[in-house]
């Protein structure tokens, strides 16, 4: 692993850790060390086998469940994320935490330890019923300010007051407020809503298992393989961090945290090669923030998908592949184009790691091989699933003398597993108020209505106008949280156009993704700009451009879902991926404006132009668009071999 140290000489190290902390709330956590780090990552500890066990081995209550399970949700954001950013104090607490930690918990429990009566109760809840409610949303607001940041709580800020205020038709505004409480913490439409029961049902046990997974060193290993297998072609540390980062996606929940985690390696290899910092950045930007839209994890979002629109989890999973793989080919043409317009080359062979002791290696696969087939076979439930899966990652570390889960290292996978669910949670906590807000006060049928009398008949207006809601409503939101947001408020205008419910979650769950790449909140972006010391907005503005795919293969499968496998056969699979695979490369090319040498402006427009057309589903279209970018390319390739002097 030699090649993975090799530094330039101007090149100055940079700290991981700050760069996270700066870019992911999740990163900023209180410094316990000694004793009190063992306590806290035992109490994580215990709440991961809690979810374990309740998820596996009970019945309870949904109430009893949903209460319990984000009891310790706010119990450990307290004790783990402190106020604000900034140097912290090992080993300390402040009075005031510790305060809204146990009110918090303390109001959650309330519920939990009265589920049946409060249910039997119905409506008529007492002042005091009323004051536990504000302060169980309020402390979960505060868990979520630190853990995931404001953006998601002034959305969700915003969407209250308009309910308090004018939302609802109630004169009082004590009843309003009554009636609010009641409808977000005392019933299943709010806090305890899809969202927050399905992150405590399989989410969080798949969090578990990517904090297990993590500990098998599997990190290292998708790096050295994706090395090996494009590191030595032209551009390559590029084309790795495309493979590196479609291969963490499949086990990862966070663009930053994959643009950071691989990012540290191949940004500065990209840079060696010949690349501009930004471009760097941006390509692995690009790729990890692509991560979250591959299967089978896909940001967690998958499980709530299934939810929503009533399809097993194995199906979603399925309907996924072909976008997401479309979407990384995307990239990989655009890095591909760049390299050869720089003229830039790979890595030496000296630096690329032996593809053989590698090939020894892939038992650390088995625990994802084997996840995979349990669930596409429906052969165990998701959850067990999951957990089988877990086992199966302890047993293959055994073999991998490094990184072996023993008893100090289980603690601590436990520990992360519990630590990382604590952002999810909140987020989907916040999520199920936003969207409980939205249907309280038939908001959501005013946008749904306002969009579709403004688009008329017109899909692709529709379509464009649901896009920058999207784009607007996702920017500094998690994956989980923000697919909520979008499901409760985008997808049912879509759906009401005529478009299949499948095909309008997955449009949706792609445009709310890319807003970690889209300026002004473009924190994937900015994370890889930090790390190849570049221009932040520039990153941001070349990894849209990168991630092209991601803003027209949603409005592929939105006109045409038998990308998704939507009433469909294998020919028109194999069609409309050829073609869109053949229109990603036109629009790529027109915008990197080379293939075999410099693009005039008249033939990148018609490259744009029919890679578009290749891209819209139609027969006339289709063929078209085949002539211009093949004509296009037959251009580029003549006057490519007649030049003397190469394109620069």
């Amino acid at each position: 692993m030699a090649f993975l140290k090799k530094k330039t000489k101007t090149e100055e190290p940079m700290d991981m850790d700050a760069v996270m902390k700066k870019y992911d709330r999740e990163s900023n956590v209180r410094i316990w060390e000694g004793k009190p780090r063992f306590a806290v990552n035992c109490v994580l500890a215990a709440f991961s086998l809690f979810c374990l066990y309740v998820t596996l081995f009970t019945s309870w209550l949904e109430e009893l469940r949903l209460t319990t399970f984000v009891a310790w949700i706010v119990l450990l954001g307290f004790l783990v994320f402190p106020a604000r950013k900034g140097h912290q104090k090992t080993n300390y607490i402040p009075w005031y935490d510790i305060v809204m930690m146990v009110l918090g918990t303390g109001a959650f429990l309330y519920f939990s330890f009265n589920a049946v009566s409060i249910i039997q109760q119905g409506s008529n809840l007492t002042w005091y019923q009323v004051v536990i409610g504000i302060v169980a949303i309020l402390t979960l607001g505060e868990v979520c300010r630190r853990s995931v940041g404001l953006p998601i709580l002034i959305v969700a800020g915003g969407f209250l007051v308009y309910a308090l205020i004018w939302g609802l038709s109630n004169p009082s505004f004590l009843r309003r407020l009554n009636y609010s409480v009641r409808y977000l913490f005392y019933s299943k439409e709010g806090i305890f809503s899809t969202p927050i029961n399905v992150c405590s049902k399989f989410i969080v046990v798949f969090i578990i298992f990517g904090a297990f997974l993590e500990r098998t060193g599997i990190a290292d290993f998708f790096i050295n393989i994706s090395n090996a297998a494009v590191g030595g072609f032209s551009g390559g540390p590029a084309k790795v961090a495309v493979v590196v980062s479609a291969m963490e996606g499949m086990v990862s929940g966070s663009s930053v945290a994959n643009t950071v985690g691989s990012g540290s390696v191949t940004i500065p290899l990209m840079k060696k090669t010949g690349y501009e910092p930004e471009f760097a950045a941006a390509a692995e930007a690009s790729a990890s923030t692509g991560g979250q839209i591959m299967p089978p994890i896909m940001g967690a979002a998958a499980f709530l998908m299934a939810d929503y629109v009533q399809l097993p989890y194995s199906q979603i999973v399925l309907k996924a592949i072909l976008p997401a793989v479309l979407y990384f080919a995307g990239i990989f043409i655009s890095v591909h184009l760049e390299a050869k317009k720089l003229g830039l080359r790979g890595l030496k062979r000296e630096e690329l790691p032996k593809i053989r002791p590698l090939l020894g290696q892939v038992y650390l696969l088995l625990p994802l091989v084997l996840l995979i087939y349990l669930v596409s076979t429906s052969t165990k439930s998701i959850q067990y699933a999951a957990a089988i899966a877990i086992v199966a990652a302890v047993v293959v570390s055994m073999f991998n003398k490094g990184n072996r889960i023993t008893p100090k290292r289980l603690l601590e996978a436990l520990a992360a597993g519990g630590q990382g669910t604590i952002t999810v949670a909140a987020a989907c906590g916040i999520a199920g108020i936003i969207a409980g807000t939205i249907t309280m006060t038939g908001l959501a049928n005013m946008l749904i209505n306002g969009i579709v009398a403004l688009a008329g008949n017109r899909v692709i207006i529709a379509l464009f106008l649901t896009m920058i809601c999207c784009i607007v409503l996702g920017m500094g939101v998690p994956t989980t949280a923000n697919y909520c947001i979008m499901a409760a408020t985008c997808a049912p205008i879509l759906i009401r156009m005529g478009v299949p419910a499948v095909a309008a979650h997955f449009f949706v769950f792609y445009f709310g993704i890319v807003a970690d790449l889209t300026p002004p909140v473009a924190l994937a972006a900015y994370a890889g700009a930090a790390i190849a010391q570049g221009n932040p907005m520039k990153t941001a503005l070349v990894s849209t451009k990168l991630a092209i795919g991601a803003f027209i293969v949603p409005y592929v499968f939105a006109l045409n879902p038998a990308m998704l496998l939507v009433d469909t056969n294998v020919g028109e699979v194999i069609l409309i991926s050829i073609t869109s695979l053949v229109g990603i490369f036109g629009v790529s090319a027109a915008l990197e404006g080379h293939v075999f040498r410099k693009m005039p402006w008249y033939l990148r427009i018609a490259s744009a132009v029919g890679g578009l057309m290749l891209i819209y589903p139609g027969v006339v279209t289709d063929s078209v668009g085949l002539v211009l970018v093949g004509t296009v390319m037959a251009v580029q390739y003549i006057t490519g071999k007649k030049a003397i002097v190469p394109a620069s």
